[in-house]
């Protein structure tokens, strides 16, 4: 149960994501590389 929550919640921000970059002013990769080290920060602060 716990794999399809995380597979539907992973789709959902995959597509968010995919809107947020065509609609964003500015290069793809800048604002791919900032959700990347944001996913990350919270990653790493949800676990301690």
């Amino acid at each position: 149960m716990a794999f399809r929550t995380t597979l539907g919640w992973s789709l959902i921000s995959s597509g968010i994501v995919t809107l947020l970059l065509g609609v964003l002013p500015g290069g793809d990769l800048m604002w791919g590389l900032l959700l990347l080290v944001v996913g990350v920060a919270t990653l790493l602060y949800r676990q301690t």
